[in-house]
């Protein structure tokens, strides 16, 4: 009647999937993470800096080790310079005290030779320029001298002049007999010190000095003292 029965399989959870095929889903998120990685691969070589070689890399390291060591190098030198600049700015605040104190002794000192010269007698002839004192030592053939002058009406302008020494004593033939030494060039203020040596002709022993004071060589004489020369 109704022709030939056919079985029928029971499925409980419902139809099988086909074998061998991948899921869908599956599917999908491989492919996802296909293109995820293509898209950092093409960010990387278009937009990227081009990455580095393992040698690359090792010189870049190098290359930065001996950067940090330059940098220390020059912290180091910047250390040492600030520290001889400061060394400096000390060494010349003592020097500006050292010459500030110098000045003050010399002001001293002034001061003193300018009392002593006035304490001295009085030249006896009492020209423009007067004889205060002398000294003369005769030895080894040269004839030392410190000749204390001053000027009278002593203005601040120096006055030109020169000292001509003409000694009197024993020749060398042991008779009595006078030489006239090369003159001394002078620059006078209100008053000096004019202090040096001068050679005496071979054999000479002189026994006393005339000092005369020109106004040039072979000029107006200006002042003029004798005195005694200590052998």
């Amino acid at each position: 009647m109704f022709g030939r029965s056919k079985a029928i399989t029971f499925q409980p959870y419902g139809r099988q999937r086909s074998r061998g095929r991948f899921p869908r889903w599956l599917l999908l998120l491989l492919s996802g993470m296909i293109i995820g990685v293509g898209g950092v691969l093409f960010v990387q070589e278009r937009y990227m800096a081009p990455r580095l070689s393992p040698e690359a890399s090792a010189q870049l390291d190098s290359a930065l080790r001996q950067a940090e060591a330059a940098r220390l190098r020059l912290v180091g030198e910047l250390a040492d310079v600030s520290k001889q600049l400061e060394t400096a700015k000390i060494d010349r605040r003592t020097l500006a005290d050292d010459l500030v104190a110098s000045r003050a002794t010399v002001e001293r000192l002034r001061g003193d030779v300018a009392s002593v010269v006035e304490s001295l007698p009085s030249d006896p002839r009492s020209g423009i320029v007067q004889v205060r004192a002398a000294r003369f030592t005769a030895k080894g053939g040269v004839l030392d001298y410190d000749v204390v002058l001053t000027r009278e009406r002593a203005t601040d302008k120096a006055m030109a002049g020169v000292m001509r020494l003409v000694v009197v004593g024993d020749s060398a033939q042991r008779t009595e007999a006078s030489a006239t030494l090369k003159p001394v060039a002078l620059s006078m203020g209100s008053r000096d010190i004019v202090r040096g040596s001068l050679p005496l002709p071979e054999g000479f022993r002189p026994h006393r000095t005339t000092i005369q004071i020109l106004d040039r060589a072979d000029g107006s004489v200006l002042g003029m003292r004798v005195l005694m020369v200590r052998q």
